[in-house]
C-alpha cells in the first residue's frame, strides 16, 4: 500500500478553536470569593437588598475594618429599598457614621464592620491583591450583560452561582444561597447567564466564563496538593546550563542519540536557544499522575475532537519531513490550533500515543512520529513499515 503524502497545509487545516477569555480569579481567589459570599449569607440580614449591599461593603472593609461607600455606589446597585438596606446593616451591628442614601452622592461614607477590625478570628483574612481581585470580580459579575438590569435577587444569585462554578463552567447550587435568590435562579437561565439548568446543577454560559470561581471539591484540592508534593525538585533555569556542561552530556550519549540531539539543536526552522534544548534532554519531565481536574477537562475536550489521532499523526509526519526531527508537544498542539494548558496538553498527547496514532522514544524529546494505527491508515514516515488496515 503506497504511503500517503500529507502537506503541512493539509495537516493543519483543522478549524482553529476560539480564544476563550481568561478567568478573572485564580483558584485561591475563587476560594476567597466564596468565603465572602458565605460570610454575607451567614449575617442576620432580613432583605436581599441588605445582603447585596453587604457584599460590597464587606470586601472593601476586609483589610482595615472600614469599607468606604458612596451614594453613587449604592445607586449603581439598583436596590429596591436602599434605606431599608442601610438599616439592615446597622441592625447587624455595622456602623454607618453619616448619610449614605440622601447625602452628597460623591462623598464616601466609611462603614465600620467590627468583625473586620479583629487581629484574630478575622472572617475574611485576605491579602491586598486578593481583596482587590475579588472586589473587581464582584463588580464585573453584578454588571454582566445578562443581569445588568435585573433585580438584586437575580444579581446576587449570579454572584453565588458564578463563584461556585468549576473551570469547566459546571456547578451545583450551594446550600448557602439565600431563599430569595434560589427562587430567582430560573431567571438566570432565561436571561442567558446560565447555559443549562437541571435541578440543582447548572452550567454557566460561555459568554460569562471569565466569572467562574473555579470551584474545587475538598477531594480535588487534596489530590492537587498530593500531586504537587510528588513533583521533583525544581529544574535549573536554561540560562544556568553552561556550554561546557552541555557538551559533556552529549559526549556521553550514543551516536544515534547524539545525531538526534544535533538535529534538534541545529534545526534551521526551530532555531531553539541552546539552553532550551539542553534542559529538555538533560532534565526530562517526571511522570506525574494527572489531577482529576485535568481528566475532567480532557473528557470535555475529547468530545469535540474526534479526529485528534489522524490529525496529530499527519502533522507529526509532515513536521518530521520538514524539520528532520519530530515536534515537541507544544509544537504539535500549536500546529493543530489546539489551545490547551500545559498540563492538559501533556495529557492529550499521552492519550494519542496510548491510542497508537503517535509513538515516541520516551523520555527523549522531539521524537513524536506516526504510530502503528496511523501506519495502518497510510500515514507513515519514509522507512516506516505501512501496515494494512485492521
Amino acid at each position: 500500500m503506497p504511503k500517503t503524502v500529507i502537506s503541512q497545509e493539509t495537516a493543519t487545516s483543522s478549524p482553529v478553536e476560539p480564544v476563550l477569555p481568561p478567568f478573572l480569579l485564580t483558584n485561591r481567589q475563587g476560594e476567597a470569593a466564596r468565603a465572602l459570599l458565605s460570610y454575607v449569607a451567614g449575617l442576620p440580614l432580613a432583605s436581599v437588598d441588605a445582603q447585596f449591599l453587604a457584599v460590597v461593603v464587606a470586601i472593601r472593609a476586609a483589610r482595615g475594618g472600614v469599607g468606604n461607600v458612596t451614594g453613587t455606589d449604592v445607586r449603581s446597585l439598583r436596590l429596591e429599598d436602599p434605606h431599608r438596606a442601610v438599616t439592615g446593616l446597622e441592625a447587624a451591628g455595622w456602623e454607618v457614621p453619616g448619610p449614605l442614601v440622601d447625602g452628597d452622592q460623591d462623598v464616601p461614607v466609611g462603614i465600620r464592620v467590627p468583625e473586620m477590625g479583629r487581629e484574630t478570628g478575622h472572617p475574611l483574612p485576605l491579602g491586598k491583591g486578593t481583596r482587590s481581585r475579588v472586589s473587581g470580580w464582584a463588580m464585573r459579575a453584578r454588571i454582566a450583560k445578562p443581569v445588568k438590569k435585573a433585580s438584586p435577587a437575580i444579581r446576587l444569585a449570579a454572584l453565588f452561582l458564578a463563584a461556585h462554578s468549576t473551570s469547566e463552567l459546571h456547578g451545583r447550587i450551594p446550600g448557602q444561597l439565600p431563599e430569595a435568590c434560589r427562587a430567582a435562579v430560573p431567571e438566570l437561565a432565561a436571561k442567558g447567564f446560565l447555559a443549562d439548568l437541571s435541578g440543582d446543577t447548572y452550567r454557566l454560559d460561555p459568554a460569562v466564563r471569565h466569572l467562574a470561581g473555579r470551584f474545587r471539591t475538598p477531594e480535588e484540592i487534596a489530590e492537587e496538593a498530593r500531586v504537587e508534593a510528588s513533583r521533583p525538585p525544581a529544574e535549573p533555569d536554561p540560562d544556568q546550563i553552561t556550554p561546557a556542561a552541555w557538551d559533556a552530556w552529549k559526549s556521553g550519549t550514543s551516536p544515534a542519540l547524539r545525531r538526534h540531539v544535533e538535529a534538534v539543536e541545529h534545526c534551521p526552522l526551530c532555531r531553539f536557544p541552546m539552553g532550551r534544548v539542553a534542559k529538555a534532554f538533560m532534565y526530562p519531565p517526571a511522570d506525574v499522575p494527572a489531577a482529576r481536574s485535568v481528566l475532567t477537562a480532557y473528557e470535555a475536550w475529547e468530545d469535540g475532537h474526534p479526529d485528534r489521532g489522524p490529525q496529530a499523526a499527519a502533522l507529526a509526519a509532515a513536521f518530521r519531513a520538514e524539520h528532520g526531527h519530530g515536534p515537541s508537544y507544544g509544537q504539535l498542539c500549536k500546529g493543530l490550533g489546539w489551545k490547551l494548558s500545559r498540563s492538559l496538553r501533556g495529557f492529550v498527547v499521552h492519550r494519542i500515543v496510548a491510542e497508537d496514532w503517535l509513538t515516541d522514544t520516551s523520555p527523549v524529546p522531539w521524537t513524536l512520529r506516526p504510530g502503528r494505527v496511523a501506519q495502518a491508515h497510510g500515514i507513515a514516515l519514509p522507512g516506516q513499515a505501512v501496515r494494512g488496515n485492521r
